[in-house]
């Protein structure tokens, strides 16, 4: 028999607390191993050092769906505790995982084993083993509309208007400790290069119809101006670390900083750490945009302090994120605030 909407949408995802688990041992531990766990023991300790680096402006790279899987608390923390200065991320990171649910929406615990016709039928999205309701996904689309309608009629970088969002959660939010609002009341900016590719385009698409109906201005984004913002980011910055949960447009854009400010005449250092987590396989030449060694021939990457994780990012960010918070060197860290830099 099938289940309802109801029984399907009755588990609901817990995000793990860095803050209530100590790592310590396990990374520790798993400094003396051999395979992904010693490959994570070196992740946590490049993390440390970007941490510990009093020049460097350390990013948070995001892809993938690891924020519906219960580490969208893991992120907000990296920001509240002073270890991340600037996000780059896919839209679905951002808008369909954490402005979903700063609007008080759930992700709920789900199964791959499943006629997906039915949960169509039921108007359930599915991520893995992930279920979304698709009804609230669409209250998050006309929420980014009811944002871009207040706003100039203007062309916005995602910072921009990502900037504008925080602001409005600060009034709106039923969850209070929200990636966006974090970083908006913490000036850490927030840049999604392919913003349309996520609620916000829905969002963004009824503003724009709307508005051209009615023959009136309206608001438009634009990538360029993110590339260009990131990388004025890296030339004021110039000392970098990039922490990276998946691969792809985000880990492009963040690496391609460097190559984009020798076109524009700078000399600037390539990124002095890179940790990057994922799945994704190097032999078809991609790795979700190449690994770590494979970018510092492109100038991006130094390879002095660079390890690739070849893990599903739920199972090591909390044991690398819990290592960091637990051994405390982020309170002595300085507090950048590279969301100014553009007032």
């Amino acid at each position: 028999m099938a289940l309802e909407k109801k029984e399907l949408l009755n588990d609901v995802i817990r995000h793990v607390d860095i803050t209530k688990i100590d790592a310590t041992s396990i990374i520790d531990a798993m400094r003396g191993m051999s395979f992904s766990s010693r490959d994570t023991a070196s992740a946590a300790d490049i993390l440390q050092l970007m941490i510990n680096d009093s020049g460097s402006t350390n990013w948070l790279v995001l892809a993938g769906s690891t924020g519906a899987g219960g580490c969208l608390q893991v992120f907000s923390d990296m920001v509240r505790f002073k270890m991340i200065d600037c996000v780059v991320a896919t839209g679905a990171s951002i808008i369909d995982m954490d402005f979903f649910e700063a609007l008080g929406y759930k992700h709920y615990k789900g199964t791959p084993y499943i006629d997906d016709r039915q949960l169509r039928q039921c108007y359930i999205d599915r991520i893995y083993d992930t279920f979304i309701d698709e009804e609230e996904l669409q209250h998050c689309d006309r929420a980014i509309k009811a944002i871009a309608d207040t706003l100039d009629s203007r062309p916005y970088s995602s910072r921009e208007f990502l900037r504008e969002t925080g602001r409005w959660l600060t009034q709106h939010a039923v969850k209070k400790n929200s990636l966006i609002q974090t970083c908006y009341e913490h000036e850490v900016p927030i840049f999604v290069p392919a913003f349309s590719d996520c609620s916000a385009g829905f969002g963004l698409v009824m503003h724009q119809w709307e508005r051209i109906k009615e023959k009136k201005a309206y608001l438009t984004i634009d990538s360029v101006a993110d590339f260009r913002e990131l990388t004025q980011i890296k030339l004021a910055a110039q000392t970098s670390g990039l922490f990276m949960v998946g691969g792809g447009v985000p880990k492009n854009f963040a690496q391609d900083t460097v190559v984009c400010a020798e076109c524009l005449g700078y000399d600037v250092p390539m990124h002095r750490y890179a940790v990057q987590i994922t799945v994704a396989d190097p032999r078809d030449g991609a790795c979700s945009s190449s690994t770590l060694k494979e970018a510092s021939s492109w100038g991006k990457v130094d390879t002095v302090h660079e390890q690739m994780v070849y893990a599903e990012a739920t199972t090591v960010v909390p044991l690398i994120v819990s290592y960091a918070y637990h051994k405390g060197d982020w309170q002595q860290r300085k507090k950048y605030a590279w969301a100014t830099l553009f007032d």
